[in-house]
């Protein structure tokens, strides 16, 4: 089949990846699809999906949640794609493409973007049985397949793909190797020090890293599949399974045959237009062009200006005219959940540039900013803490307002940097893989009217990319909405005008009991009646919860109304994981544990098949247990003595302890001690966010207090108190408190703080980001916590003394009432039928989640059980 040229202009796009869909979107922008006939060549099954977040399929994301793809917006612009259909030849004097179905299509203007193919080094049995490359869905659902007849995979490769890669092996449960030819992991985004960082934290996960060695050859049993790989420094690895991700190669074979001019080591030649330099009227975008300044550009944010500059091109728009000449390789990025970023000259190439570094290879954190002989920021690595990069990345180019130490180190370790939104020049780049610059965010909201960042998003696509961007956004629409004269909504939600800590008064001071009486009282005029959001339902439930013994109501999180206030875990007083079945964390103070209750755990997770696991937070968690299972578990839980861990509430976790003075020849307190009384006094303590704490025993620090919401180490005169840190996503040390404190001091203190910061948090806000964020911060903390500058603090320990006295476990009080035993079905109409859906497979001597990818979140073809049909519910 033929289709020519008409009279209404043809554009072919040849490649629908995400380059390719934000070409078609440029095309829409400025009205090409209304005047132009757009026909797209896809290869691949499906539409454009997000490929930066590829490996997130792991995680359970299906491909429609990866898809970039809105349906309607093709066929609402007339757009003709051609799914699984690509193109096999071009006629470039016919101004025609051949499809794989044997469609040809004409074209007034062809873009090509074929993207880039995974590089498999040349080495013998690369193409064995058990070798795989690691670029789309498809590859994915191959190796997630073949895992499960293999033990340990081996990526070949250590950049930013092959760390994606083993992450994703990782998780597949293998054991599992990253080769890596160069002397670093990411030697393009990192130096060596960063380099050092990103291993010590991926060692620590349970991988094995190599590098500075190549693979020589994959070696194979009889029967052709993979049984190891020997490297180049003589040694061999044992391996089930090997994923190539050792670079990428632009797919230009299309533009090769037609006689289009490519690179020496590949890539479509364009110029500055994106037009190709040996014909005119076809044009190469993304990972297969080789630009204006010699370079192929291997990340979506290049590619993304090279599709607005060809739809700018076609388009003849006098008024912005387009050119690319060379984009920014900045880059942030979490793989196996280390942050890692880099942007400017990390290397310092430039002249006598200097670095100024942090580094604490304990926390795994590297910092280095590129600094000029003037003080421009030149560029900069961060590993572990990328929390800076937004705004450090705007500033690049420019002298930032404050010394350079003061931007790379932590929180809590030095005064903190005053950046923010007013510093940034107008001209600053604030989202990369858009280009948006300050200013068109701030034009944004001062003329286009947008008063939130969704708005902003939807408005300049800023945030619409990788979202590294969009913490800054936030503040910078806060910031220019509050300096035209705006008032700000700082509501806790749509339901009610109040921020988090002003309904807390309001609990507290009118005793308001039910989150129906105070949404009914005090919310917003068109939300009172109603029954609130997903937002206000469990942060009141929080807050009524953490003063129910000062309110006179039911601290049971399940009692009346609270049960339906609660998020999915609190309702069910488990964690709810993957599949669909839950988590069994008693709670084990201070990580002490008889002999008794070790075998009653290890009876109980034998009898029910639940896969077990130490964690960092020294206890024992079961996985596995179906919703009816749970209060069978319990109650032989509760009869050994034991009670819940609250591992899925917002409130008090863990205390961990080392042994301290009592085993230790360097303890000078008894951390085990002091850490068993601190949790049994915080237990079920509900709060804004999660809490951790630890007790160490000497200063060498064992049980990483400083890393914790409130940690404590001991002195040879008593106890330091540190609050605010944080150990997660964003690492935060804890700042001194208080020092040399006495056990009744120590106690006084925490008390204090914790229900300081209950009080006065936002919702779903860490110690570590209330500390920061408090007017006063740190100062104001300890004057009011410690010197008792608001004279409050009789009335916080009351608070604490009335939570303690007042403490019920909950897994004991489930147990003793049949009503609320009642809601552990996994089906209310069929309350004595499992969910058939939650299925285990064998690993290790353990089970895990039977989850495959393709399945996700569909049931399984009934047949009699047509009673779970209709109503069925979990």
């Amino acid at each position: 089949m033929t289709t020519a040229p008409e009279a209404t202009p043809t554009i072919v796009l040849v490649g629908h990846g995400m380059v390719g869909q934000r070409f078609l979107e440029a095309l829409a922008e400025r009205g090409l699809t209304a005047t132009h006939r757009v026909v797209v060549l896809c290869e691949e099954p499906r539409p454009a999906y997000d490929r930066v977040r590829l490996t997130s399929y792991f995680s359970g994301r299906t491909p429609e949640d990866l898809s970039m793809t809105d349906m309607r917006f093709i066929e609402d612009h007339g757009i003709e794609l051609h799914v699984g259909d690509p193109a096999e030849s071009i006629d470039r004097e016919a101004r025609e493409v051949t499809a794989r179905s044997g469609l040809v299509v004409g074209y007034d203007l062809l873009v090509l973007a074929t993207g880039s193919s995974p590089f498999v080094p040349p080495v013998p049995g690369k193409d064995a049985r058990g070798c795989f490359v690691y670029r789309t869905i498809e590859d994915l659902l191959a190796i997630e397949e073949y895992a499960k007849n293999a033990t340990t995979g081996a990526v070949v490769g250590g950049g930013l793909l092959g760390l994606e890669a083993a992450g994703a092996l990782d998780g597949l449960g293998l054991t599992t190797h990253i080769v890596e030819f160069a002397p670093r992991l990411m030697p393009v985004q990192v130096d060596d020090g960063g380099g050092s960082a990103l291993l010590r934290t991926i060692e620590s996960m349970g991988l094995t890293v190599h590098t500075g060695t190549g693979t020589q050859e994959i070696v194979t049993g009889d029967d052709g599949a993979v049984t190891g790989m020997k490297l180049s420094d003589g040694s061999e690895l044992a391996t089930d399974l090997v994923v190539f991700s050792a670079g990428v190669r632009p797919r230009d074979r299309l533009a090769r045959d037609c006689g289009l001019t490519v690179g020496e080591r590949g890539g479509i030649a364009v110029d500055e237009q994106c037009r190709t330099v040996a014909d005119p009227h076809v044009f190469a975008i993304g990972e297969c062009a080789l630009a204006a300044d010699g370079r192929v550009y291997g990340l979506v944010a290049p590619g993304y200006e090279q599709a607005q500059t060809a739809a700018a091109t076609i388009a003849a728009d006098e008024t912005d005219r387009l050119t690319f000449t060379g984009a920014d390789l900045s880059t942030k990025l979490k793989l196996l959940g280390v942050d890692v970023a880099s942007f400017g000259d990390a290397h310092g190439t430039t002249a006598d540039c200097l670095d100024v570094v942090y580094s604490d290879s304990r926390a795994g954190l590297y910092k280095k900013l590129v600094i000029g002989s003037d003080g421009t920021l030149l560029g900069g690595i961060l590993v572990g803490d990328a929390e800076a990069y937004g705004t450090l990345r705007a500033f690049t180019g420019s002298v930032p307002p404050v010394p350079p130490e003061s931007l790379v180190l932590p929180a809590g370790a030095g005064a903190p940097a005053p950046l923010g939104p007013s510093a940034l020049p107008d001209e600053a780049v604030v989202c990369s893989c858009h280009n948006v610059t300050k200013g068109t965010v701030r034009g944004a909201v001062t003329e286009h009217g947008c008063a939130t960042v969704p708005e902003v998003k939807k408005c300049t696509k800023a945030g619409t990319g990788c979202g590294s961007c969009v913490k800054v956004l936030g503040q910078l629409v806060t910031a220019e909405l509050e300096a035209s004269g705006v008032e700000v909504d700082k509501g806790l939600c749509g339901c009610f005008p109040q921020t988090r800590e002003e309904l807390y008064e309001i609990v507290l001071a009118l005793r308001v009991a039910s989150h129906r009486d105070l949404l009914d009282r005090y919310g917003r005029e068109d939300a009172r009646g109603g029954d609130g959001c997903e937002v206000c339902k469990p942060a009141v439930g929080s807050i009524i919860a953490s003063l129910a013994p000062v309110i006179g109501a039911s601290g049971y999180v399940l009692e009346g109304e609270q049960a339906a206030l609660q998020d999915t875990n609190d309702h069910f007083l488990a964690n709810l994981q993957k599949n669909g079945s839950y988590s069994v964390v008693p709670r084990i103070p201070g990580g002490e544990i008889a002999p008794e209750k070790l075998i009653v755990i290890g009876e109980i997770a034998r009898d029910f098949g639940l896969y077990t696991k130490i964690t960092g937070g020294q206890r024992i968690d079961m996985f596995g247990a179906r919703v009816e299972q749970l209060p069978v578990i319990w109650a032989r839980l509760v009869d050994a003595g034991f009670e819940s861990g609250h591992a899925y509430g917002k409130s008090l976790r863990t205390v961990k302890s080392c042994v301290g003075q009592t085993w230790c020849r360097y303890g000078v307190q008894d951390s085990v001690r002091m850490a068993i009384d601190l949790e049994l006094r915080y237990r079920g303590l509900r709060s804004p966010h999660k809490l951790k704490s630890a007790v160490s025993g000497c200063a060498r620090e064992c049980a990483e207090a400083r890393s914790k919401d409130f940690g404590v180490i001991a002195t040879s005169h008593g106890w330091n108190l540190y609050v605010g840190g944080n150990g997660g996503a964003t690492p935060r040390h804890a700042d001194l408190l208080a020092q040399d404190l006495s056990d009744a001091e120590l106690v006084r203190l925490v008390d204090r703080f914790l229900m300081f910061y209950i009080r006065t948090a936002d919702r779903l806000e860490r110690t570590s980001t209330w500390l920061e964020r408090i007017p006063g911060g740190l100062d104001h903390v300890r004057d009011v916590v410690v010197h008792d500058s608001l004279g409050i603090c009789d009335e916080l320990e009351a608070r604490m003394r009335a939570h303690v006295s007042h403490y019920r476990d909950e897994w004991a009080e489930t147990v003793d009432d049949p009503e609320k035993l009642a809601r552990f079905v996994s089906f209310v109409n069929a309350p004595d039928t499992p969910d058939p859906v939650v299925g285990f497979v064998p690993e290790r001597d353990q089970m895990k989640p039977d989850l495959p990818l393709l399945d996700i979140g569909r049931r399984p073809a009934q047949s009699e059980e047509t009673a779970l049909e209709g109503s069925a519910q979990r």
